[in-house]
């Protein structure tokens, strides 16, 4: 189960740190990343962590304003969301794979698929 945390309201150029608390199971052999879906926009998974050995990849659009981690005694993976913009603003979910590798191919990240749980809303707004 992940169960994703830590979304709000937030003004342009703020931060918000997301958590994912992964619960039944470490989920150690498997990929784990994050995806959101904003207001009449499709799913886009935009940052993945490979358990395994902690590389971390990232869509263009986030990459350098976000950071994903992974904390093993907590069993938890995080986003660190810094310089935020209106367009950020979606429900954030976290999910995971044990297939699919953490991988951006032609500009879109592959989706993780095994399991997911509940998002978090994050609003970007002035």
């Amino acid at each position: 189960q992940l169960q994703a945390s830590g979304g709000g309201l937030v003004q342009p150029g703020g931060s918000l740190k997301l958590s994912c608390e992964v619960s039944g199971s470490t989920l150690d052999d498997h990929v784990i990343g994050w995806f959101r879906q904003g207001p009449a926009k499709k799913r886009e998974w935009i940052a993945c962590i490979n358990k395994a050995d902690g590389r971390a990849n990232y869509v263009e659009s986030v990459k350098g304003r976000f950071t994903i981690s992974s904390d093993d005694a907590k069993n938890a993976v995080y986003l660190q969301m810094n310089n935020l913009k209106p367009e950020d603003t979606a429900v954030y979910h976290c999910s995971a794979d044990a297939v699919v590798p953490c991988l951006v191919e032609r500009g879109v990240m592959r989706g993780l698929y095994d399991y997911w749980g509940q998002g978090t809303l994050v609003t970007v707004s002035s």
